[in-house]
């Protein structure tokens, strides 16, 4: 009984710290002295956190999932980077076992 509670706890405590990094309201998005756009790390963090923003996004229409001010090439570089470390990338196919035919 006790595992599950602190199971519960602990799944209850990373889904709250994983929600509390989402991206905010764009509030510069209709603004035109917008200082610098985001670049490539931000890209990589948006990616990221793509599917709780996306979640959050569903109920708020406040809340982008992409960010609209960039810089372009690199953020869109960035944001797919981040999308396929949260999401496992390339490295799921590849982690099957090879069976051997000898045995």
């Amino acid at each position: 009984m006790k595992k599950r509670v602190l199971f519960f706890i602990g799944i209850t405590l990373i889904a709250a710290v994983i929600c509390s990094c989402t991206a905010g309201p764009n509030t510069m998005a209709q603004s035109l002295t917008i200082e610098k756009p985001a670049g490539f790390l931000l890209g990589i963090w948006h990616g990221f956190i793509s599917l709780f923003t996306f979640i959050i996004s569903l109920f708020n229409k406040n809340m982008n999932v992409y960010e609209i001010y960039n810089n372009g090439g690199w953020y869109n570089f960035g944001f797919i980077i981040g999308i396929s470390l949260f999401y496992g990338g390339g490295c799921k196919g590849a982690s099957h076992k090879k069976r051997r035919c000898n045995e």
